[in-house]
């Protein structure tokens, strides 16, 4: 048994193999990011940050994660957040090289079948003031909110999956409005891009820190021909999902996505098992058709230019008859079940963001500025991928009870609070500093809120 002398730094008391195999994973992640600090404080710092995003806590921010770590107050928290010397664009990145060489593994085929998703999140918030903030649609929310809104790039492999990188969406009038961008300090060489923009950045980006993938996929908001064309540029394969009206071109002639499924006859279905879930077998019919590309990366398309295969992929719900339409392409010839199997992983990004906010606290940063919330987000993202890869490379023997599903992100979780993850500081001491501290901020506020209003009040 070997006992740590400070919990809040390494974890609890580690007694069994399972508990040192995660802390190891713990140990190495932060290892391969220490590099990124040039001060040895903020690298502690971070460390510590995320043991308390691994907290059981009502919610996320640098006050609760401060009183839960036996800190005197949130400061040094958000000093690393908003004004300490650290990069943390490398240390998102070398998190990124990290989970993906774990996901792949010394198994050949893991990097071959891996696929790059994309998609965005909404986070709800109160107010304009938050960097980005307006009120956009937000499919996770339902509709249109004030939120913000990000795009984010997971990368899936046949062991698991997890969020490598992020770009936080600012809304055209947010990116043109100069008073804000400085409120809210945003670089100066940060332009408007939309999504499908940003998604080519961080395709880009994995690209050329050799994060490879064979295979991206993504929703509708993704199946534009910009990004088509980009993806191909980069020597990848794509399965994209596109409207029922989307132009499909079969040889001269230009048609619609669900115009063009009259020509698939009754023998073109397939019926293909795409997954089991808590209800069963989950089955569909499915069905390609050959379409001429439009998206080739150095121009019109020409015999013997990026020489490839563009089929038009249907779904069709076996009960309802509801179709869902992809627009994909691959270099060589791809059978009806590869497409398939790239299709319904696109689903896998979804549970990576509910995951990431519910058991790291994602979008619960209370941040305003460009650079806390990137730095949160970082965080929040190490803290996330350290669960997911650990869980993923949980190893499976004969002795393993064959009536036990895999063990999930939230049941490690589970498993590491108390070994791993010190529990949150409850001393009654400690909760009366605490206490005073909220109660002096509050009134402070107040004050200061007071100051204004009625400042506000004699110059209208």
């Amino acid at each position: 048994m070997t006992k740590v002398k400070n919990p809040a730094a390494v974890g609890g008391t580690i007694a069994h193999a399972d508990d040192e195999r995660r802390a190891g994973f713990l140990d190495a992640v932060m290892a391969r990011i220490a590099g990124c600090f040039r001060r040895c404080e903020p690298r502690r710092l971070v460390r510590e940050f995320v043991l308390g995003l691994l907290m059981e806590l009502e919610d996320h921010n640098c006050w609760t994660l401060g009183e839960a770590l036996g800190h005197t107050g949130p400061h040094r928290l958000q000093h690393l957040l908003s004004r300490a010397k650290w990069d943390e664009r490398q240390v998102l990145d070398q998190t990124a090289v990290w989970a993906a060489g774990h996901l792949t593994g010394d198994d050949p085929h893991a990097g071959q079948d891996a696929v790059f998703i994309l998609d965005e999140t909404g986070d709800a918030k109160s107010s304009t003031d938050c960097v980005g903030a307006a009120r956009q649609y937000s499919g996770s929310l339902g509709g249109v909110a004030l939120c913000q809104v990000t795009v984010n790039l997971t990368y899936v492999t046949a062991r698991g999956h997890t969020i490598i990188d992020r770009r936080l969406y600012l809304p055209r009038d947010w990116a043109s409005d100069e008073e804000r961008r400085e409120l809210a300090g945003v670089p100066d060489h940060i332009e408007f891009a939309t999504k499908p923009q940003l998604a080519a950045q961080m395709l880009t980006h994995a690209h050329d820190r050799a994060i490879r993938a064979p295979f991206a996929a993504g929703d509708e908001v993704y199946g534009g021909r910009d990004l088509r064309r980009h993806i191909r540029g980069l020597g990848m394969n794509y399965v994209m999902a596109v409207k029922h009206d989307h132009p499909v071109a079969l040889g001269p002639h230009t048609t619609t996505a669900r115009k063009a499924v009259r020509l698939i006859g009754d023998g073109g279905w397939q019926r293909v098992r795409t997954g089991t879930g808590t209800k069963g077998v989950r089955s569909y019919d499915w069905a390609m058709l050959a379409i001429t590309p439009d998206d080739t990366p150095n121009g019109p398309d020409q015999a013997g230019e990026q020489a490839g295969d563009a089929v038009l992929l249907v779904r069709r719900h076996r009960y309802t008859r509801k179709l869902s339409y992809y627009r994909c392409f691959t270099t060589g010839p791809a059978p009806l079940a590869r497409l398939v199997a790239v299709a319904t992983l696109r689903w896998k990004i979804e549970e990576d963001h509910q995951l990431a906010k519910q058991a790291c606290g994602l979008d619960k940063g209370q941040t305003t500025r460009w650079r806390s919330w990137h730095r949160w987000s970082c965080l929040a993202l190490l803290a996330y991928t350290y669960l997911a890869v650990t869980a993923a490379t949980e190893p499976t023997g004969p002795d393993e009870d064959p009536d036990m599903i895999a063990i999930t992100v939230p049941e490690l979780l589970r498993n590491i609070r108390g070994p791993i993850v010190p529990e949150p500081c409850r001393d009654p001491e400690h909760r009366r500093t605490w206490s005073t501290w909220r109660r002096r901020h509050q009134y402070r506020a107040r004050k200061c809120h007071q100051a204004w209003h009625a400042y506000a009040d004699t110059t209208t």
